[in-house]
């Protein structure tokens, strides 16, 4: 398991942003990398290079990437849907979308489909209360949402679909830094 050459040098990048010695700032924007680059998760052996390149701990790593539900620690589909279950998305619907995921793709949360398109997730707030509830997919935001633009979503996914999704790409490295 190696980054490419392309990631490597945004690691050089990225790590020069922060004073010498606190390497571990960069671990965020590294974890997204890895999981990018490495098929979509953070698998124990990824979580344990990315330490090596940050010359930190594996206990580090795996203390952040286990609490942000934006890092997978097991294989996901080409499409993560994320539910909001916070309180303005589950009074106006999300728990009536999630069981309607559930049945529709035959899986409950927290799994993936027999044909790895998608994996069901459901997340703290996406900080869009005023247009719930809302479902993420990599970096799109759906929102308003009811079954039926649900079921064209996930329609419109298989259709499109051909690479996994990330929520993050290295656009977000800006040639500045």
């Amino acid at each position: 398991m190696k980054f490419s050459d392309d990631a490597l040098e945004l690691i050089s990048r990225i790590k020069k942003r922060y004073p010498e010695g606190k390497q571990k700032s960069a671990l965020l924007p590294v974890l997204h990398l890895a999981q990018a680059e490495f098929g979509g998760w953070l698998s124990s052996e990824t979580m344990d290079y990315v330490a090596s390149v940050l010359n930190i701990l594996p206990v580090e790593v795996y203390e952040v990437a286990s609490f942000y539900s934006m890092f997978n620690l097991s294989p996901v589909g080409k499409c993560v849907i994320e539910v909001c279950r916070t309180g303005p998305c589950w009074l106006l619907g999300a728990e009536d979308l999630v069981n309607h995921l559930e049945k529709k793709l035959n899986i409950k949360v927290g799994e993936t489909t027999a044909d790895g398109m998608f994996t069901l997730k459901t997340v703290e707030c996406l900080a869009a209360c005023g247009t719930a509830p809302i479902i993420q997919v990599g970096e799109t935001y759906h929102e308003n949402l009811n079954i039926e633009k649900v079921d064209a979503m996930l329609d419109n996914y298989r259709k499109t679909v051909k690479e996994p999704i990330s929520h993050w790409s290295k656009k977000h490295i800006t040639k500045s830094n």
